[in-house]
């Protein structure tokens, strides 16, 4: 039987006196990742019991609005993928990066 390996991944919010995230770090020892800053983070987990999707969504209050442009985009085409590992399903997929396209063209994020 081969032995388990237990890798951590950790979070780290600097709140302001008003609870609002003023810094963001994480870290990530398997992937070489030690106490790197980040202005925003999405975080989703699945809850098998209750059947619902729990989220933690944070960003820094210095969080320029066109970089939140650019991460939301590179989220969604992120996930696109993502869904397609999953489910191997062509055509929601495709339907998925047809929205990340129109996503881009609205918020004028591709030239």
């Amino acid at each position: 039987m081969s032995k388990l390996h237990t890798s951590e991944i950790n979070l780290q919010v600097t709140l302001d006196e008003n609870r609002v995230p003023e810094k963001l770090n994480w870290s990530a020892e398997d992937g070489g990742i030690s106490n790197e800053e980040a202005k925003a983070m999405l975080l989703s987990v699945w809850d098998s019991k209750n059947k619902e999707s729990l989220k933690i969504d944070l960003w820094t209050k210095d969080m320029p609005v066109d970089e939140m442009r650019i991460f939301f985009h590179q989220t969604l085409v992120s996930l696109s993928d993502t869904f397609y590992k999953a489910t191997q399903d062509e055509k929601m997929t495709a339907t998925m990066k047809d929205f990340c396209d129109y996503f881009a063209e609205k918020l004028e994020l591709k030239k």
